[in-house]
């Protein structure tokens, strides 16, 4: 607990703008969905025939998982891309169907005599729904808004895997070094923020009901949160007001790139640019797609990762003709591939150092003696790629005891040291190879290609920034396999905030 109250203290500016971002896309996640549900539940209750298929997309939107739902939404023109844009029509998606829903069991749960004696008074159609079923189910429909509300809370923490902002930041950068007191320092401010909104709405939802309130409490309530609504509303408007440009860096969610897109990001800062971070992405594809949308001016790429699962070749084993095909490539797209940052980080098979002594294993070959025993565990992306374990499965002739499992990348190195797999698939610049005792085995055949680090960055950028190009040629042969694998284990091992391992980087350079 002192950990984290530490943490929170050296912070606190950051924690108020990562929780204002999570109140300002919840609140407008859910306002939206209201002015979409409240209709739609209307329309359900008043025609069955038509209400029906619209219930049911809304059950549709709500089966799907929401990194998946994010997934869909990158591609997309208008509603889609990095950012908060895809998580706010992500969330609304999700708030609306109970909203829908107690909507429409407000409205058929009105008294029937009720309406009977509104008709035989002469009243019409229209005046009963405004006049006497929308105020008997205004506590249900207000009940919906809080389930929307509370439910958003928690998913806006999964909207950071694109680059939306959040507490969710915290968990991902948590979740990225392995540290519970960080995921804690997004995920008690959730809780706590779900905690807060359940118990204010509940007591709206108690104001607005004509057998509790009175007609003044529910003016005054119906007062507050029209202002609160146009308070957050300018708020949004403002926060996206233009500050001129400015250059987007991304990254995916591991460790290494986090890093290196701090270092990208202050680098560019120390030319006179002013920088947007979009890190933590969802994985290569997610950054990819992002970087041809223009989304994100510029991120960090491996040549073998690009060469395999971004362009769909084989792999290959010389390290100039790979970059020199994959910037080729890149250049048809519109995108320019930069010069290398100087280390090659190559996929490294990884297992316990005492089973590896045990079973004399030194070669990934030798797996092949042990691996019917074995239990294996990979990330999501090595399990697909076509340089991933297929390939590596056919050409060490390796057989598990089962299926490989499918592991977050950040969490495979602790799996393996506690013995929940027995070997897995790392990065050769991991500071957790060291700090965890893992042994490292040789690739004999040559399986892997070379996975050269370097900056891609969309060529307009470039061209209307020849700031951004200086800063990036700078960085070009500037970052060894030591120098990665030290700054890994600064935030991996010793827990560093990664900005500050980052600063001290780009520091160093001005003196080499």
């Amino acid at each position: 607990m002192s950990a984290l109250l530490a943490f929170l203290a050296s912070h606190q500016q950051e924690l108020v703008t990562r929780l204002g971002e999570h109140v300002v896309l919840v609140v407008a996640a859910t306002v939206l969905a209201a002015a979409i549900g409240i209709p739609l539940g209307i329309v359900a209750a008043k025609r069955p025939a038509l209400g029906r298929p619209l219930v049911g997309l809304a059950n549709l939107a709500q089966t799907i998982p929401s990194l998946a739902l994010f997934g869909f939404l990158i591609p997309l023109p208008i509603v889609g891309g990095i950012g908060a844009r895809a998580a706010l029509v992500a969330l609304t998606l999700y708030a609306v169907l109970p909203i829908v829903r107690t909507t429409l069991a407000g409205i058929q749960g009105v008294d029937r005599t009720v309406l009977e004696c509104a008709v035989a008074m002469g009243m019409t159609r229209r005046q009963v729904l405004r006049q006497i079923e929308l105020p008997l189910a205004l506590p249900a429909m207000a009940a919906g808004v809080r389930v929307a509300t509370v439910t958003g809370v928690g998913t806006a923490t999964i909207a950071s895997a694109v680059g939306a902002g959040g507490l969710g930041d915290y968990i991902f950068r948590g979740l990225a070094m392995v540290d519970a007191t960080v995921i804690l320092a997004g995920a008690i401010p959730a809780a706590l923020l779900a905690l807060a909104a359940d118990g204010g709405l509940a007591a709206v939802t108690r104001a607005l009901d004509p057998r509790h309130g009175s007609r003044r409490a529910r003016r005054a309530t119906a007062a507050s949160a029209a202002v609160l609504v146009v308070g957050l509303g300018v708020l949004i408007v403002g926060s996206n007001a233009d500050v001129g440009p400015r250059i987007v860096v991304g990254s995916k969610n591991f460790t290494e790139q986090v890093l290196l897109g701090e270092i990208v990001a202050q680098a560019i800062e120390q030319a006179g640019l002013a920088v947007d971070r979009r890190l933590n992405l969802g994985g290569t594809l997610v950054c990819d797609a992002a970087l041809k949308r223009g989304d994100i001016d510029v991120y960090v790429e491996y040549t073998g990762t690009a060469l395999t699962a971004i362009f769909d070749q084989p792999v290959a084993g010389n390290r100039e003709a790979v970059f020199t095909h994959v910037r080729e490539r890149y250049a048809a797209v519109g995108v320019s591939l930069m010069p290398r940052l100087g280390f090659n980080n190559t996929f490294a098979v990884l297992v316990r150092q005492e089973a590896a002594a045990e079973h004399g294993l030194e070669r990934i070959s030798d797996l092949a003696r042990v691996a019917s025993g074995w239990r294996a565990g990979f990330g999501y992306e090595f399990l697909e790629r076509p340089d991933g374990f297929p390939g590596l499965a056919r050409t060490y002739h390796l057989t598990f005891s089962a299926p490989p499992r499918v592991m977050d990348l950040n969490l495979i190195y602790r799996a393996l040291d506690t013995g929940e797999i027995d070997v897995t698939a790392g990065d050769t610049t991991s500071g957790l190879i060291e700090a965890l005792q893992l042994t490292v085995l040789a690739d004999d055949r040559q399986y892997f290609p070379p996975y050269d680090a370097a900056p891609v960055a969309r060529a307009d950028s470039l061209l209307a920034n020849p700031a951004m190009r200086a800063a990036l040629d700078r960085l070009a042969g500037r970052i060894s396999e030591q120098d990665m694998r030290r700054m890994n284990h600064a935030v991996d091992g010793l827990k560093q905030d990664h900005r500050i391992v980052a600063r001290a980087f780009v520091d160093s350079l001005n003196g080499r």
